[in-house]
């Protein structure tokens, strides 16, 4: 069984599956984890847009943190789209009717977050990327009944939090949070934060939303290098506070649906899918690296040569997944495959509605 799984599975990243486009569009904000481009041109550590990045990618490197695609283009890829949604710093024209990635590396819910690595498009920033798009996907129209029903009708997915924890909370040799709340305050503020700007993004025309909760920053390469685990697997302790975030986030759901007319939130188990046996679909290799990185960096070193069995992986760099795990990630947001993947519904039937 877990034979044909990982065969499927090698078989769906190789070659791309496109089925009826089942929304008008697709609209992308978060971090890294799914950034296509939009760091290129901007003054920051926070790139991705050299190799090794973007060896199994069609295109090469494009900006994308990631050997492929990221989970963002899987779900484009679900959700039947021909072509990957562009990022806010190249789209142009009626391109933007499809949809548009505003994603930036190293940003938060929070404006100051990740600023030590440079610039980046923050959480409130990207929101007023987005008013600039519904302003001109307006003036295509020319309707605005029309724009608001064909708004109401697209995908929204937002996947933000990570770097409050890895790149402001815990980080406190630039970063005064973790000494002004505790992590159970810490969560409270980021979340009264995050939903005013969800809130936000809903007058703006989205009723379709998909929120992505933390994975398992405490498992990632670059905490575990940081803080150690004292013998287990993960840095507990930040896995503790990611928790206390994404709980919040789960509530928040209902408060969203129960209090916006016509809203349609969903949660994504982001943290839970990825406590599962990725074994289960061949990621056997969990606690090393795919590419080389230089000590206290967090991204490859250029034109570095990775490993041949990326499929294997888990882990691209020191934060960042493989495409065969963000497939993984994806394909549960997607078609969830228990009830504690996602909350109230998955993706697949959020397009439906």
């Amino acid at each position: 069984m877990w034979y044909v799984v990982c065969i499927l599975l090698l078989t769906f990243v190789q070659s791309p599956v496109h089925g009826e486009q089942q929304v008008p569009c697709y609209f992308i904000f978060g971090d890294s984890l799914v950034d296509n481009g939009n760091n290129n041109g901007l003054a920051t550590m926070a790139k991705a847009n050299y190799p090794p990045y973007g060896i199994d990618f069609p295109n090469g490197p494009t900006g994308r943190f990631c050997n492929g695609r990221t989970m963002a283009d899987f779900i484009t890829e679900l959700l039947g789209f021909d072509n990957y949604i562009p990022s806010y710093a190249t789209t142009r024209g009626q391109d933007i009717l499809k949809g548009v990635n505003y994603a930036s590396g190293a940003a938060g819910i929070r404006s100051e977050s990740g600023q030590q690595m440079g610039a980046r498009i923050s959480m409130g920033k990207q929101l007023q990327n987005h008013l600039i798009t519904i302003t001109r996907i307006a003036d295509i129209f020319r309707d605005k009944n029309v724009t608001g029903n064909y708004l109401s009708k697209c995908i929204y997915s937002v996947g933000m939090g990570n770097n409050d924890y890895i790149n402001n909370y815990f980080m406190p040799q630039y970063y005064p949070t973790s000494r002004l709340y505790t992590p159970e305050q810490y969560a409270n503020v980021l979340i009264k934060q995050y939903s005013q700007q969800l809130r936000a993004l809903y007058k703006l025309g989205a009723r379709k939303v998909a929120l992505f909760g933390l994975g398992q920053i405490g498992c990632a390469p670059f905490e575990i290098s940081r803080y150690g685990t004292n013998g287990s697997s993960c840095v507990h302790f930040i896995n503790n506070a990611v928790q206390l975030f994404n709980n919040r986030l789960k509530s928040l759901i209902d408060d969203l649906n129960n209090s916006l007319s016509g809203a349609k939130f969903i949660y994504v188990n982001f943290f839970g899918i990825a406590s599962g046996d990725a074994s289960s679909v061949g990621l056997t290799i969990t606690n090393k690296l795919c590419c080389e990185v230089k000590s206290g960096m967090v991204t490859c070193v250029p034109l570095s040569i990775p490993c041949s069995n990326r499929t294997e992986y888990l882990f691209w760099d020191m934060l960042h997944p493989t495409e065969a795990f963000n497939f993984f990630i994806a394909g549960r947001a997607y078609n969830a495959q228990s009830q504690s993947d996602t909350y109230p519904i998955d993706i697949r039937h959020l397009a439906e509605l």
